[in-house]
């Protein structure tokens, strides 16, 4: 029996669980070089895919995980998807090539949304509306010190072993997180609320979700902007050694920007309860598009490669308007779900993931050692985000009524 556990323990434990994904990606930039190098890369597959595909395959853990918290409960899903994200850990670590270390990052991300998708729920289970939005914030701000640190700690795990060596860490972080959750986290969806996880009623309740125009544009809005972060982490390394000779700094660089989402987040747990959440949103969509167009620019007037200083500047712009977006897009998305908040939760995280990884691979595609098309996504995001928000916040915001 899992003894009580205070407000702030289950914040620190959801922050680090949900950042279980972001480590598994940030973790792992400075050895995307030295990965190449070693397994090789043979066109159509890059090192940029070994990023771009772990979140496709969220999208797909993210479509079963979601019902299957909402069928067993959310602790047993969460221990699921680590068990599998466990299981593409070992099969990178071992790979001896490319489509080995792809393979186990899709597995990695298929198991990750299982942290991903059940956090949410659980919050879901306990807070609603503004309230909701202020706990992601405050989630948000505790787990961004994880990108802000997880480049330059696995810089120096890759210089004293290898690549692999960061592997190892994830395994050893999935190991104690689950062993927090299972002693500690009590269960927050009881049984007389679960819902059976039977296919035809997971398509009825799929549908009465995706009806509500809020909810379906939401998913895309929070695509996006998921989308243009997606871009700039897949290309982030090659960028700065590209046009501006930065290798092992890299991790500083990386940090500095990173600032820019962690300390948005905390301004957006004081202020989303004052002013709310959508007006928040709002904000963080002009933020986000004012400084892609300013970058986009500045990449033309430079020839691509703007002073570093400008890049910077502006990159924490818009970093800032996406620490803003991320707590308020998922609470407003997740205000109409009730009963279904796991089913809920599974189909945005899922159609945002699916909807991120083609921005940023089809906008990837066009990377040529310049920030032009880091800038472009930036602008593309913030303003079709903005248009697509708009018009959900018009929506009904009624609950979505369970079918059982």
């Amino acid at each position: 029996m899992t003894s009580p556990t205070s407000f702030r323990e289950r914040i620190a434990l959801y922050a680090l669980l949900t950042s279980l994904t972001s480590i598994s990606i940030d973790a792992l930039l400075p050895g995307l070089r030295q990965i190449g190098a070693d397994v090789g890369v043979a066109p159509p597959l890059s090192t940029q895919h070994i990023i771009s595909l772990f979140i496709l395959g969220m999208a797909f853990g993210e479509l079963l995980l979601g019902p299957l918290s909402d069928a067993m409960g959310r602790k047993k899903a969460l221990v699921l998807g680590l068990g599998v994200y466990a299981l593409g850990t070992v099969i990178a670590m071992v790979a001896g090539s490319l489509e080995m270390v792809i393979l186990g990052r899709f597995l990695q991300g298929v198991g990750v949304s299982g942290p991903k998708i059940a956090t949410r729920a659980m919050i879901r289970d306990q807070f609603e509306g503004d309230a909701m939005a202020r706990v992601m914030s405050f989630m948000f701000t505790l787990f961004i010190l994880v990108p802000m640190l997880a480049p330059t700690l696995a810089q120096g795990i890759i210089a004293v072993g290898d690549w692999r060596s960061v592997f190892v860490v994830y395994l050893a972080v999935a190991g104690l997180l689950g062993l927090w959750l299972v002693m500690r986290q009590p269960e927050t969806l009881p049984a007389g609320k679960r819902i059976p996880f039977r296919p035809r009623l997971l398509l009825s309740n799929g549908r009465r979700i995706l009806s509500n125009r809020r909810v379906t544009l939401l998913i895309v809005a929070t695509g996006l902007v998921f989308g243009a972060q997606l871009l700039y982490l897949s290309t982030a390394a090659d960028l700065f050694f590209d046009a501006y000779g930065i290798g092992q700094t890299f991790p500083l660089y990386f940090a500095m920007l990173a600032t820019g989402i962690g300390l948005a987040s905390f301004l957006n747990a004081k202020l989303v309860q004052r002013f709310g959440a959508e007006t928040m949103a709002r904000y963080g969509f002009v933020g986000l598009a004012t400084a892609g167009l300013m970058m986009l620019a500045a990449s033309i007037f430079w020839g691509g490669r703007p002073p570093l200083t400008v890049l910077m500047v502006l990159g924490f712009a818009a970093f800032f308007a996406v620490g803003v977006l991320f707590g308020n897009l998922n609470a407003m998305a997740m205000r109409s779900l009730g009963q279904v908040a796991g089913l809920g939760a599974s189909l945005i995280a899922s159609g945002s993931s699916l909807i991120a990884t083609l921005f940023a691979i089809g906008l990837g595609a066009f990377y040529n050692g310049t920030t032009l098309n880091l800038s472009a996504g930036f602008f593309l995001a913030g303003i079709s985000a903005l248009v697509l928000a708009e018009i959900a916040v018009r929506g009904d915001v009624g609950p979505v009524e369970a079918v059982r």
